[in-house]
């Protein structure tokens, strides 16, 4: 790996943020557009859904579980299951990076069969199909992207948490753009469009990593296999079991946080008014509101974090990601004032939405990039991959969840459902304060 450094950080930090950056590009915008073109256009009566491919067989499985599913209902439970499967995957990209191909491999397989999913996507008939390749080239990138994040950092540099919000700022810069690219050609000319440029981005993420490979990190090759119980410690042991215990938890918090590219894209197309100055802004730029609002607060956040350390207040990993959950809750109390009054035709103005978002971006700064880093300080040497992996599972069932969940969204009033989620995000962060010190008893500050 080429020693050279920009902005304090190694250079390949940033070889690894333009790769995600696209990556999430080709993702987001994807998920802008999947809930709208199933329930006004893959799922209508009129499109026939018998000319999907594996779709009735999936329907029926899934009626079996949950009961007689509507359309809205049932767009839910495949963007539940969709996006779930993306987040269960890397459990085993993880493992096969570890033993078998590396973490550079492994991005650049999962990363071309994302390329194939997206431009599958052009037939309505290959739509289980284009998930699927989707759903598996997800798992071998996304754990191996972020895992090469922390190779870049020797134990105990305290760069390693800035690198990390760094790295979820590329998360973002993709996907702040590809809803207003992705989402417009979508809504606009063609739903095909969209998912084809998200199959760009794809392309144009493999090109910057294989480009910057030179610059990466030298461990992200199989690291040796663990052949007896015995080389874990019993402090490893523990840390399994503390990174395991937040991960449940947080199944709740990304159940809740989901619903943006569920329900809440719903309730921005068809509830919200869209208008400033009489021109219609297209409703999937609402998902363009998350990562911008992460470009204002993240400097922020960075900022005030090193000043409490100098100060030597900085506060502990899991208290942030407690009030993560909190504010997340939170946030869906702006919603429940706002749906008592509207505008034009009885919809809600888009800024209520607007801040919603920023509450719930907050929460998700305090949350998601500090637990990436934590996974990183304190997994076992070649077992991090598995861990990351560990890590993705709780969005797996939190994603499940939030299909399900979302399967109400046309049955409950909008306060009430607005409530529910509220009271999900809010009790997620008092079960994680209430499970911090058990685990500083066994690993110490966190």
């Amino acid at each position: 790996m080429t020693q050279k450094r920009f902005l304090g950080h190694p250079a390949g930090l940033f070889v690894l943020f333009f790769t995600e950056m696209w990556e999430r590009f080709s993702y987001y915008g994807m998920r802008a557009l999947l809930v709208l073109y199933m329930t006004e256009h893959l799922l209508q009566p009129a499109q026939n859904g018998q000319a999907v491919y594996g779709l009735p067989l999936l329907q029926r499985l899934l009626e079996s579980a949950f009961g007689p599913l509507g359309q809205q209902a049932l767009a839910s439970q495949i963007y539940g299951l969709y996006t779930g499967l993306v987040y269960l995957t890397p459990l085993f990209g993880g493992m096969l990076a570890d033993r078998v191909l590396g973490r550079r491999r492994a991005v650049l397989l999962g990363g071309s069969l994302m390329a194939v999913g997206h431009f599958l996507m052009a037939g309505e008939a290959w739509f289980l199909l284009a998930l699927l390749f989707l759903i598996v080239g997800n798992g071998c990138f996304k754990p191996n992207i972020s895992g090469q994040v922390g190779d870049l950092y020797p134990p105990g540099d305290p760069r390693r948490d800035g690198a990390f919000t760094i790295f979820y700022m590329g998360v973002n810069l993709g996907a702040f753009f590809s809803p207003l690219v992705c989402g417009t050609l979508g809504q606009r000319y063609g739903w095909h469009y969209g998912f084809a440029a998200a199959g760009v981005g794809m392309l144009l993420g493999l090109l910057v990593y294989g480009w910057g490979r030179r610059y990466l990190p030298a461990t992200a090759q199989p690291a040796p296999p663990l052949k007896h119980a015995e080389t874990l410690s019993a402090r490893d042991y523990q840390a399994i079991a503390a990174l395991s215990a937040i991960a449940l938890l947080n199944v709740m918090f990304w159940a809740v946080y989901e619903q943006q590219g569920n329900t809440l894209q719903l309730f921005a197309e068809h509830e919200t008014d869209w208008q400033v100055f009489g021109w219609q802004m297209p409703s999937t730029w609402f998902q363009s509101m998350n990562p911008a609002f992460i470009f204002i607060l993240a400097p922020l956040i960075d900022a005030h974090a090193r000043r409490q350390s100098a100060r030597g207040r900085q506060a502990s990993s899991i208290g942030k990601m407690a009030l993560g959950a909190v504010l997340l809750g939170a946030s869906f109390f702006v919603l429940i004032f706002a749906v008592g009054g509207g505008t034009q035709a009885g919809k809600t103005s888009f800024l209520w939405l607007a801040l919603c978002t920023l509450i719930y971006t907050l929460g998700e700064l305090y949350l998601s990039p500090v637990g990436l880093s934590l996974v990183s300080k304190i997994s076992p040497p070649g077992l991090i991959g598995l861990l990351m992996g560990v890590w993705f599972l709780s969005s797996f069932f939190g994603n499940l969840l939030s299909g399900y969940i979302g399967s109400f969204y046309q049955t409950m009033p909008r306060p009430e459902f607005f409530l529910l989620l509220a009271g999900l995000g809010i009790g997620t962060g008092l079960a994680i304060l209430a499970v911090k010190p058990l685990l500083r008893k066994a690993l110490g500050p966190l």
